[in-house]
């Protein structure tokens, strides 16, 4: 499937991805662009889902944002945007632009042999986006995870018999390139045993940010004294657990800033903070800066990699 799309001004909320495959729970197709020229002032808008993101290039160029830098990519380059990270995209020259875009849930993919390397891929510790290193320094390992990108394209279009089982293999393909390129070994983080272990606390976060949490809940739900359940959590990933809660309340306040018409206020109580004072200092804490500073940074019209 090709889509042609030209450059919108409006967020987009794209929170709930629809997989052509429910069994494979991905979502992979092509997008062009003829626009004659780059798209400046205009680009795609801010967007984000749960899904790991890959894109690659096919044709042309693209310049990609996210919250931490901008940069652009040509015909064979790719980048990977984490679960939840927000991006927007620009054709950054006038020539043709086309690019694979796959979504995937990553998590789905563990079978009983693979389950030792889950948590490198929960982003617990790290933001998979954060593993982009590998396909900028390590030509082997773009080459590599490019190739199945367009492998796992290619066998969504034609469907011949198994091609479900040749878009398994790819994605489980893909999962070790990340794998074995991390030289950094950004992917190590807690035992596996230790993170798998506070899975319902993750989830449980992750439900309940617009409302009061509490140690001694998590305690309960744990069955865990309140002084091991603390040393329990920082050991496990490598922050305490306050620090925690606080730091998924200003990513989810991040997104909404940029994808939704909502008030500072508002938005602070849709994060689980009530008092306003206390969200602009939580949010300048891990910003720099207010939010409605970062509001008008982010959502600038243009995006030139020299002012980014």
């Amino acid at each position: 499937m090709t889509i042609s799309m030209e450059p919108q001004l409006d967020p987009v909320r794209e929170e709930v991805v629809i997989y052509q495959n429910p069994l494979l729970f991905l979502k992979v197709w092509e997008v062009q662009s003829d626009y004659p020229r780059a798209d400046i002032p205009r680009v795609w808008p801010w967007h984000y889902h749960k899904e790991v993101e890959f894109l690659a290039v096919t044709e042309g160029v693209a310049g990609i944002q996210t919250k931490e830098d901008y940069q652009t990519l040509e015909r064979g380059d790719l980048m990977l945007f984490g679960s939840s990270q927000l991006h927007r995209i620009r054709k950054a020259h006038p020539s043709q632009l086309r690019f694979i875009v796959l979504q995937v849930d990553l998590l789905q993919h563990f079978d009983q042999s693979s389950m030792p390397y889950l948590h490198g891929f929960s982003e617990f510790m790290h933001p998979l986006g954060k593993l982009n290193y590998i396909f900028r320094e390590q030509p082997e390992g773009r080459a590599e995870a490019y190739s199945l990108i367009q492998d796992i394209y290619l066998e969504s279009q034609v469907r011949q018999r198994g091609y479900e089982l040749a878009i398994g293999a790819a994605i489980k393909r893909l999962l070790l390139v990340l794998l074995r390129y991390d030289s950094l070994m950004l992917m190590q983080g807690g035992t596996e045993m230790e993170v798998t272990r506070l899975r319902p606390v993750i989830d449980y976060v992750e439900r309940n940010l617009g409302e009061r949490i509490t140690v001694e809940d998590v305690c309960s739900l744990m069955n865990f004294s309140y002084a091991y359940f603390i040393r329990y959590f920082r050991s496990a990933m490598g922050l305490s657990f306050v620090e925690f809660v606080n730091y998924k309340r200003v990513k989810k306040a991040e997104r909404l800033l940029l994808t939704r018409d909502l008030s500072i206020m508002e938005i602070a109580c849709e994060v689980g903070i009530p008092s306003t004072a206390q969200f602009y200092k939580l949010f300048k804490r891990y910003n720099h800066c207010a939010p409605g500073e970062f509001k008008a940074a982010m959502s600038g019209k243009t995006i030139d990699s020299d002012s980014i």
